[in-house]
């Protein structure tokens, strides 16, 4: 199976060209900004050229409070972007997966978000995903929409200048005041396990649709990052706070956990997010 990662040395990308390119079954094509941007249709005239039989799109624009100043670069990559690799995916009948999030859901629910609940979102990050997701949709038949949530990798997030796990560490090791908002519930996700479980999605070929694929359970950002620090054994003050008192441009859902129910139907289950943060600290060398 002949697979194209589109921002392959990204967070999730690099992850995906790892255990993709580990398994002789896959023959993967890594594409990164330089090669094409989803946001010139021009550029994905190598998609056409290479014929993969499926095409991963983890170019997003990432930066949630610059999104409600930028709205058009928002929605250039997130949702234009993903019209522009969808028409290509069925004009050359690959299959298109669209990488989307929990922000397309106002965090009212108080539970975990299956994938039967009406997406509402209320960000500008948000919304342009959901376009994005309605672009996928519509525009190709043969179309995965997965949802991912609250992500880090040992690449980071260069939209955002690495990953949360990585930013509250350096901070610890600087002494720095730890000051985490306890009122936004998640379900933070180690993108390595996206990656070996997407790679048996593939390998099942299940019905199109949307899907969602996190670590299993959810928390708060506080109690995720206490648990950072019990994992790696440090005494870190950690101090709570109310998401209002930092003043962010965007507003955030205070609920947006996802439960990978339809995954659970088909026999794919995601490790618990404690376990997860433990392999990944052992990843970066921060632990044994």
């Amino acid at each position: 199976m002949k697979v194209a990662i589109i921002g392959a040395n990204g967070q999730l990308g690099s992850d995906l060209v790892e255990v993709f390119g580990k398994d002789p079954s896959f023959e993967v094509i890594p594409l990164t900004h330089k090669d094409l941007d989803v946001t010139v249709p021009e550029t994905l005239k190598v998609l056409k050229e290479l014929k993969p039989d499926v095409i991963i799109n983890t170019a997003a624009y990432v930066r949630v409070d610059d999104a409600e100043l930028y709205p058009e670069k928002a929605f250039a990559v997130n949702a234009i972007g993903a019209l522009n690799v969808a028409r290509v995916a069925e004009e050359i009948g690959a299959v298109n997966v669209y990488i989307s999030t929990d922000y397309v859901f106002d965090g009212t629910k108080g539970e975990p978000y299956t994938e039967e609940d009406v997406p509402n979102p209320i960000n500008v990050y948000g919304t342009s995903k959901l376009a994005g997701e309605i672009f996928t949709r519509n525009y190709s038949t043969r179309h995965y929409i997965i949802r991912v949530a609250s992500l880090y990798g040992k690449a980071g997030a260069s939209g955002k200048g690495g990953n949360f796990v990585n930013w509250v560490i350096e901070r610890a090791k600087r002494g720095e005041e730890l000051r985490i908002v306890d009122d936004q519930f998640m379900s933070p996700t180690h993108t390595l396990d996206v990656a070996r479980t997407l790679k048996k999605f593939l390998e099942l070929r299940p019905e199109f649709g949307v899907y969602h694929m996190v670590n299993k359970g959810y928390c708060s950002w506080y109690e995720f990052t206490k648990a950072i620090f019990e994992i790696l054994g440090w005494e870190v003050d950690v101090k709570p706070i109310k998401s209002n008192e930092l003043k962010r441009l965007a507003r955030r859902p205070g609920f947006s956990a996802l439960e990978n129910k339809k995954l659970h139907t088909l026999g794919l289950r995601m490790p618990d997010w404690r376990e997860a943060l433990e392999e990944y600290l052992q990843e970066k060398g921060y632990i044994e």
